[in-house]
This record gives C-alpha cells, sequence and structure tokens, in this order.
C-alpha cells in the first residue's frame, strides 16, 4: 500500500511541474556572429515559451526577406514593460542578433530592438536586470 502512495504522489507530482526542457540557442544561432537588420514588423507573437518578432527587410535591389526573430518569454518581457501590443505589423524596427546556422532560414536571436520613430530600445542587459 505505502508503495502504491508513493508511486501516485510521485506521478502527481510529476504531473504538476512543469517541464522544463530548453533547446540550445548555440544549437540553432551561431551566438559568436551579430548581423543587424532594418525593416518593418509583420507580426509580433507574444508567447511562451519565445516570443517572436516577425519582420521584412527589403535590400538595395528591391528582395524583400522574411524573419523570424526569436525572444524572450511573454512573462519576462512584461517584467520590462513589453505588452502583447508594444509591437505592431507596419512598425519601422531596427534589429541586432545571433543569426542562425541555416542561413536560407532568416532566423535570428534577438539581441536589441530599436523602434526610431519613438525612440524605444530594449536590449537583453536591461531585460535581464529588470526581468529577474
Amino acid at each position: 500500500m505505502k508503495s502504491a502512495l508513493l508511486s501516485l504522489a510521485i506521478l502527481v507530482f510529476a504531473a504538476a511541474t512543469p517541464a522544463l526542457a530548453h533547446h540550445s540557442f548555440a544549437a540553432t544561432y551561431d551566438e559568436q556572429q551579430t548581423v543587424t537588420i532594418e525593416g518593418n514588423i509583420t507580426a509580433f507573437l507574444y508567447r511562451n515559451p519565445h516570443s517572436f518578432v516577425e519582420m521584412e527587410t527589403t535590400d538595395d535591389r528591391g528582395v524583400t526577406t522574411k524573419w523570424a526573430a526569436e525572444w524572450f518569454s511573454s512573462g519576462r518581457l512584461s517584467r520590462v514593460g513589453v505588452t502583447a501590443d508594444t509591437f505592431k505589423p507596419g512598425d519601422h524596427v531596427i534589429l541586432t542578433g545571433a543569426p542562425g546556422r541555416i542561413a536560407s532560414e532568416h532566423r535570428l536571436h534577438l539581441k536589441t530592438i530599436t523602434r526610431p520613430s519613438d525612440g524605444l530600445k530594449l536590449d537583453r542587459m536591461a531585460a535581464r536586470q529588470r526581468g529577474r
């Protein structure tokens, strides 16, 4: 009977504990490199476990490229004042971050985001200090 209760208690605890598995950013992004891209937001996906800034850039030849920049969780962003309404489609932004290891995927591990229209600038250190 004791072993059945212990097994049940372990099962209940395991089911109630959130999964802590996390992918390695170093496996997806080249954290030794930094790139800067500038363009317009097409979507701001404010969610867990990571939020995303989707944007389009246009190069000198007029070629448009779609990017996905992976960012903090919505909970962490909310602690530094970022809400689901902070960024909207059409916002012109400048992003810096670590590029994806597969260049054709146009992914970025977001380090800074700047919106020149109002001077908003968020970086990883500010979010880290305020988000603790």
